[in-house]
């Protein structure tokens, strides 16, 4: 009997990469059965980018600010991502909007970490839009991707207490502890089979997913 191939992964990231980092010392560690294929940055001097040659992972710039337009630098995204053929696509830290087409070309098979408690504050700055509100609660969700920004079903979510302390660099600190948590989670119960999007939604152990797995801070 042939072993299990692992899952083929490609990365988009545009800054630092730190959650990409945490994909990586779950892969190493075998906590995470997943191979990742490429890094891709629409920034080529992304730190992410660094942290895959770091590591022997094929790093792959595609110069948004290189491009003639936007329609050429979704093309040739698209036409790497094709010519990769991932089991998945992570956005991790990427800040570029996908065209349609890209997403739809990835329809169940890419997932996103968006900072906080989706649907509550999509888009940018939930750090201080959760604190002008006075929230008692923040987070972060893991989803699929659907073209619609940040609206993709969740998967999980990080839950923690806003403390009366917090700022939003804290703030900030505390959501990304719990993505690199989280995030490596996901993936990995793609790997395994346990998380699959089938009939037009997730489904997790066989059944559908209404409602996102919960994990809740520890302070």
């Amino acid at each position: 009997m042939t072993e299990p191939q692992p899952l083929r992964v490609a990365v988009l990231v545009s800054g630092s990469g730190t959650n990409l980092q945490a994909i990586i010392d779950a892969a190493r560690s075998d906590d995470l059965p997943v191979r990742i294929a490429a890094v891709l940055s629409d920034n080529p001097d992304a730190m992410g980018l660094d942290r895959a040659r770091e590591y022997g992972i094929p790093a792959i710039a595609i110069d948004f600010h290189g491009c003639t337009d936007r329609a050429t630098y979704d093309r040739q995204l698209r036409r790497q991502l094709a010519d990769l053929n991932p089991d998945l696509v992570v956005l991790a830290g990427y800040m570029r909007i996908l065209d349609d087409d890209t997403v739809n070309d990835f329809a169940g098979r890419m997932l996103n970490v968006h900072p906080s408690l989706l649907p509550a504050y999509p888009g940018l700055h939930t750090h201080r839009r959760v604190l002008e509100a006075g929230e008692d609660w923040h987070g972060t969700t893991v989803h699929f991707v659907i073209p619609e920004l940040d609206a993709g079903p969740p998967v999980v979510q990080y839950r923690l207490k806003v403390h009366p302390e917090d700022t939003e660099q804290s703030l900030r600190e505390r959501v990304q502890a719990g993505e690199y948590q989280i995030y490596p989670l996901a993936i990995g119960w793609i790997a395994d089979g346990r998380l699959v999007f089938a009939d037009g939604g997730p489904q997790f152990d066989g059944k559908p997913l209404t409602q996102p797995q919960i994990i809740d801070a520890d302070y």
